[in-house]
């Protein structure tokens, strides 16, 4: 399952009446199936894969893939056989960008041991490798490529840890040029063509933010949305000619839509207001199209609109998995995509424009797993402590029924800001097919529901977002097949902050808690942030609290100072190398909770980072979890060997 996570993070409309007749259906007791249940190992023999990019002949695809434990590049055949692996590494993920256009190198970036510092590489055909952004303590990022793919944008802060400069590569010996020297906390979103315009965005305060637009050939910065109020505006793309730019806002709406802005009047146009948050748009690469890509509750839709017309182009049907993301070949004649589902993980497939069917180039779930054997997550609202209607994704395990009540874990998101969304995760699927319902609460202060609902959780937090997860509880009691005495909670990052307050500030609610790699103190926290979230501190304040000027509420919020109230069973996951939320966050904690006699259990990988991308590691970790909840939340008897 994805999770969108903005403080934290390394990206069918349902009304009541649909809400109301999933949640009955989620209640009616299921015929008795006896279903097998699989390993860990077999579920982490599904190999998951990212990024997309035609090769110059456009006979194969680049990707990284975990298949040998560790994030790699791999060529995939577009006539299909088996993928080649391009890299070897066995320690850092390898996550890949794109091709360069005249040959079979390519771009990729990589860390150290999850220390997001990363790093943008090229790798040539015989293996030989180059560290495009060397340096000492800094961090990189890809920025795009100009029309005629001559010349790259790279990212880094090496002049200033605090911001990133944009530097323009040329091709052609690949020599690298400062052309944007950010000393104000801009963030690049896109370059017109011809490498003339920047759109950069000005981060303001939360649910607040301008774009900026710079001229290299004056060498002018004008802000292109001054607002009073709080706006949000995200540049997406300029248009084809240079004169236009596609943005985000959602001036005088609850969710961000698409508009076009000319360049010399200032005119603003509106191309596509869906009623969700539209998340991205970018043209094709010979700018035949344009690609909208809209968070609709927890699912991803993607609309190919034709560049000039925006008229939608018709996508492949796949009706039991959702397309995720797109790519185009070189000359548009081709796109490769990816597609899942709360049963398959994320699939790729290839699809000549104008043919009939797409073509599955994977199939990443373990072939020893039946897809039916596993189960699909369901959209389920309920009606929180204050009225306010709370949305989540809901597994419920083949045979729970009145008779056969099942244990349950309220699943808690990174964020703040975060989201749970459909789709697969290993974790949740290992779970519920040993018998754990599963609920993935999107409380208030997620993402994908409106501005305001979003907003809902400010500088209240282990407050009023804790009160929904409360009240997600009762919610998996009515439904009459979950078992009222076996209900735990789960979460990592901003979602393990949420496990350790409900263990602290509503000891008697949840059974156990699982916390992987959760905020403890949140005055360390926020006051340790890296510096290359400088142009967001003050969103982060605004919504978590200054640790100079909000300190009582920070430490009343905080489960470190309040940990002689947990008394339930606790495991804590935590990887040494994580710069977000620092291992003493965990030491501390799980010291504190050891001293008031309850059991915990303490795992810590020392080659991680924020999030665990070693197959190993997750082995390990996903097991510890499914052990200690057998031995703590299922009945005496009952636990699998």
């Amino acid at each position: 399952m994805n999770s969108v996570n903005r403080m934290l993070r390394p990206y069918t409309l349902v009304g009541v009446a649909i809400a109301l007749l999933l949640f009955t259906a989620c209640a009616q007791a299921p015929e008795t199936v006896v279903t097998p249940t699989y390993t860990i190992d077999q579920f982490l023999d599904t190999t998951s894969m990212g990024g997309a990019s035609f090769s110059p002949q456009g006979d194969k695809i680049l990707v990284s893939s975990d298949a040998d434990g560790v994030f790699n590049a791999y060529a995939i055949p577009v006539a299909g056989g088996d993928p080649v692996q391009l890299t070897h590494s066995t320690d850092n993920a390898i996550q890949v960008i794109s091709y360069l256009p005249e040959s079979e190198r390519f771009l990729y970036s990589s860390d150290q041991g999850g220390d997001e510092l990363n790093h943008v590489y090229l790798r040539d055909p015989d293996g030989t490798v180059t560290d495009l952004t060397a340096g000492e303590n800094l961090k990189a990022f890809f920025g795009g490529w100009a029309k005629d793919r001559t010349v790259f944008y790279l990212l880094t802060n090496e002049r200033d840890p605090r911001y990133f400069d944009v530097y323009e590569v040329v091709l052609d010996g690949l020599q690298k040029e400062l052309v944007f020297q950010n000393d104000t906390g801009l963030q690049l979103g896109a370059v017109s063509r011809d490498g003339r315009y920047f759109a950069l965005s000005k981060n303001l305060g939360d649910q607040d933010s301008d774009v900026y637009l710079y001229d290299r050939q004056d060498d002018s910065l004008e802000n292109l949305t001054e607002h009073e109020g709080r706006e949000q505006h995200q540049p997406a793309a300029f248009s084809p000619d240079g004169g236009s730019l596609f943005m985000l806002t959602d001036r005088d709406n609850e969710y961000q839509y698409l508009v076009r802005q000319d360049l010399e009047t200032g005119d603003r146009s509106e191309i596509l207001r869906p009623d969700w948050d539209i998340w991205y748009a970018y043209f094709s690469r010979t700018d035949k199209y344009l690609v909208v890509g809209i968070n609709r509750d927890a699912r991803t839709e993607i609309r190919v609109l034709d560049a000039e017309t925006f008229e939608p182009m018709e996508l492949p049907s796949l009706p039991e998995a959702d397309i995720t993301s797109i790519t185009f070949s070189a000359d548009d004649e081709q796109i490769a995509f990816y597609a899942n589902a709360s049963r398959y993980p994320s699939n790729l497939f290839v699809h000549e424009i104008g043919s009939a069917e797409p073509v599955q180039l994977t199939q990443n779930l373990d072939p020893e797993i039946e897809s039916e054997h596993l189960v699909d997550g369901e959209v389920v609202r309920f009606s929180s402590y204050d009225g306010v209607e709370i949305p989540g994704i809901l597994y419920r395990p083949k045979g729970a029924s009145e008779e056969n009540p099942a244990p349950a874990l309220v699943w808690v998101h990174g964020g703040p800001g975060g989201q749970s969304r459909v789709g697969y995760s290993a974790l949740i699927q290992y779970l519920v097919n040993h018998g754990y319902a599963v609920y993935a609460i999107n409380n208030r202060g997620s993402t994908g529901y409106g501005k305001t609902f979003n907003k809902m959780d400010n500088q209240k937090h282990g407050e009023a977002d804790l009160g929904d997860v409360v009240a997600s509880k009762q919610m998996l009691i009515d439904t009459g097949w979950v078992d009222a005495e076996r209900i735990g909670i789960i979460g990592g990052s901003y979602g393990g902050y949420m496990v350790l307050a409900a263990l602290a500030f509503e000891p008697e609610v949840f059974d156990v808690g699982v916390d992987i790699f959760g905020v403890a103190n949140w005055l360390r926290t926020l006051e340790s942030i890296p510096p290359w979230w400088e142009a967001f501190r003050q969103s982060l304040y605004e919504e978590m609290g200054d640790p100079a000027t909000d300190r009582e509420r920070l430490e009343r919020i905080s489960p470190l100072f309040h940990a002689e109230n947990i008394q339930k069973p606790l495991l804590v996951l935590q990887g040494a190398n994580d710069p977000r939320v620092l291992q003493i966050e965990s030491d501390e904690m799980v010291e504190a909770v050891r001293a008031n006699g309850v059991p915990v259990e303490y795992i810590v990988f020392e080659d991680e980072g924020h999030g665990f991308l070693k197959k190993e590691n997750r082995l390990e970790g996903y097991r510890s979890i499914l052990v200690f909840l057998d031995q703590y939340l299922k009945v005496e008897g009952e636990a699998a060997t």
